[in-house]
Formats: structure tokens, C-alpha cells, sequence
């Protein structure tokens, strides 16, 4: 009740000094594939609920997901889809797992020494990379830079990702980096090729799975932001809510991996990347989806934790709420949603 009170109290002082109250967080976000913009008018929806920034992705499953994204980019349904997001003031930014076609697996033949040494000590080409392969990097960078020229976000931001929560390299050179770091090292080389052709790029370091405990050997360089998904969680019952376990992990300890990423990375630019909305994560992947099990209280009760720790930008997937899901189901929870990050005001 005191909290609510000190919001009525912080809008009311806002009204008298004839301002309009500004809500604590910047990048209000949603995360959707080209099925679903093309399908609904999202870049509308968007804009009536307050949602500032769309990001594009595709679901678990897609082999090519950057080649798949700059195919619907470059289309006539992709242009109309810029053009609407700069029309509304939108910015659009395309988050990917990225690995297997930064580095191809067919250059395994050519040379296994860039591919990923497993546990049984045998070079594999199944995913991810050696970090310590010097032409490894060169490649997952000039092939990032490449794929930058066309999938170039609006607000800076650029997103590539490690395989979706697959190992990393054991080789002897690698074997003492964790997850965290050894996509870290990466990222710090993506960075310095992304700032030759943007050079106000941003690169998200993406805190998930395997590498959501933060990195301790190496330092993000100039550029790196985090970006922080907390998957093992429950979304029946808030991040408050310390003791509650799901797939081995509690939420206390995804509240102290996220404290102890932002000792390493700037708050200010860091990024929650939630599945509130993700009705892709609650259909586990398949269609007809099912109705998003959406929670209006866990939700507000989360925004008001990440604010508390310095976080002023918030995204979610919202993966399958195309035409069909919307002619089953509600769109209030996307209006709740938008409501709840375009009110939140911060107080003591």
C-alpha cells in the first residue's frame, strides 16, 4: 500500500509542476517473427500500447535464422514493415542465434581446429566455436559485419547470440573459460568489426542458460551491453518469490546471477529479455498455440525488481501471437503489458 501511495504522491507532484510523469524505463520492447508481422498489424498494436522497440526473431528450430530474418527483411512485406515502425517512431532490431552461420559448419573439412573441442576431446562441428582460433574470429566477424549491412537496427543495438544454450569449447585453451566468458571473448571481437561500418554500434551480451552467471576472466570492451533472459524461472509467481525452483535453478539465484552481471556491466544500458508474453515458450514450440497463462501481478511485480536493480529497459518475447492466436484469444495482456512499462515510476 506505501508504494502505491508514493506513486499517487510522485504523479501528483508531476501534475502540479504541469509536467507529464515519465516512466522509469527507456526501451519497452517485444520480440516477434515475420509470421506474426505479417499477419497482424503489430506495428499499430504496438504503438496504441506504448511498445517503442520490435525485435525480430525466430523459433527454436529455424536452421538459418539470419538468413531467414534478411529474406522477410529484404521483402516487399519487410520494407512496408520498416517503413511503418519509423512512421510510429519504432525502432526495430533483430535478436539471433547467430553461431552456425557466423561460423559455417562446412569449413570443419578445411580446418577442425576453429570448431569446438568436445569433453571427449574430439573437434566437433555440431555447434558453437573455439574461442582461441584466431581465423575463427576473423570469420564469425567478417560474416557478422556482412549480415549487419542488412540487418542494421535502427537503434544501434546489435544482438548474436551463442547456439541456444549448447556447449562450448573444452579444447586446452578453452577449457577453463566458462560460457560467459568464452562468448564474451566473441562479443569483444564482434564489437571492433560492427564500429568500422556503425560507429555508435552496441552489442548485447546475452546472460541465458549455460551463461547466465556473469563472466570472471574476461572484461566486456567498449560497446558490450547485457542482455539478461532469466529462463529457469517460474511465471506463475514473481522474481520475489526467492525459494521457488524451476529446472534446478531458484529465483534467488537468478536475482544474484543478474546483481552479479550488473557489477560487470553497465546497469544503465543493460536489457531484461523476459517471456511474459512468449506464447511460443508456453505452446513448447508447436502450433495451434495455447492461451499465454499471462499473470498481470507477476508481471508488475518483476518490472518493479529489475527498476530496483538499475534496469531501465525491458523486452519480452511474444512469439506466436499472429492472426490465428488472435482469433481464439485476448490482446489484453499486450495491452497490460505496454500500461504497466509506460506507468512504472520508480520510488524509494
Amino acid at each position: 500500500m506505501k508504494r502505491f501511495l508514493s506513486i499517487a504522491v510522485a504523479i501528483a507532484v508531476a501534475l502540479i509542476a504541469g509536467c507529464k510523469p515519465q516512466s522509469h524505463y527507456q526501451m519497452k520492447g517485444i520480440i516477434l517473427d515475420p509470421t506474426d508481422l505479417t499477419s497482424v498489424e503489430w506495428v499499430k498494436m504496438a504503438a496504441e500500447n506504448g511498445i517503442n522497440t520490435i525485435g525480430t526473431h525466430m523459433a527454436p528450430g529455424c536452421k538459418a535464422m539470419c538468413a531467414e530474418i534478411s529474406e522477410f527483411i529484404l521483402s516487399e512485406k519487410g520494407q512496408e514493415f520498416l517503413a511503418e515502425c519509423e512512421k510510429y517512431g519504432i525502432d526495430v532490431e533483430h535478436q539471433l542465434h547467430a553461431m552456425k552461420e557466423l561460423l559455417p559448419r562446412e569449413l570443419f573439412a578445411e580446418d577442425s581446429t576453429m570448431f569446438r573441442m568436445n569433453e571427449e576431446g574430439r573437434r566437433v562441428a555440431d555447434v558453437n566455436c573455439c574461442v582461441h582460433s584466431e581465423r575463427a574470429l576473423e570469420i564469425i566477424v567478417k560474416n557478422a559485419v556482412e549480415i549487419a549491412k542488412v540487418l542494421r537496427p535502427t537503434n544501434h543495438r546489435y544482438y548474436y547470440w551463442l547456439d541456444d544454450g549448447k556447449p562450448v569449447c573444452q579444447c586446452p585453451k578453452c577449457k577453463d573459460f566458462s560460457p560467459s566468458d568464452q562468448a564474451l571473448i566473441i562479443e569483444n571481437r564482434i564489437i571492433k568489426g560492427l564500429r568500422e561500418i556503425d560507429p555508435e554500434a552496441q552489442l548485447a551480451h546475452l546472460a541465458y542458460h549455460n551463461a547466465v552467471q556473469a563472466p570472471r576472466k574476461v572484461k566486456p570492451v567498449e560497446g558490450i551491453f547485457l542482455e539478461f533472459a532469466p529462463y529457469f524461472r517460474s511465471w506463475e509467481h514473481p522474481l520475489t518469490d526467492l525459494e521457488v525452483e524451476r529446472r534446478g535453478m531458484t529465483h534467488g539465484e537468478n536475482l544474484q546471477c543478474l546483481k552479479d552481471n550488473l557489477e560487470v556491466f553497465d546497469p544503465e544500458t543493460a536489457i531484461i529479455l523476459e517471456y511474459w508474453l512468449d506464447v511460443s515458450l508456453f505452446s513448447r514450440w508447436k502450433k495451434p498455440a495455447v492461451e499465454l497463462p499471462w499473470r498481470r501481478d507477476v508481471f508488475l511485480s518483476d518490472i518493479d525488481t529489475f527498476a530496483k536493480m538499475g534496469v531501465k529497459n525491458v523486452t519480452s518475447f511474444a512469439l506466436f501471437m499472429d492472426a490465428e492466436y488472435f482469433s481464439k484469444y485476448s490482446a489484453t495482456p499486450v495491452k497490460e503489458y505496454g500500461e504497466g512499462l509506460n506507468s512504472y515510476i520508480l520510488t524509494e
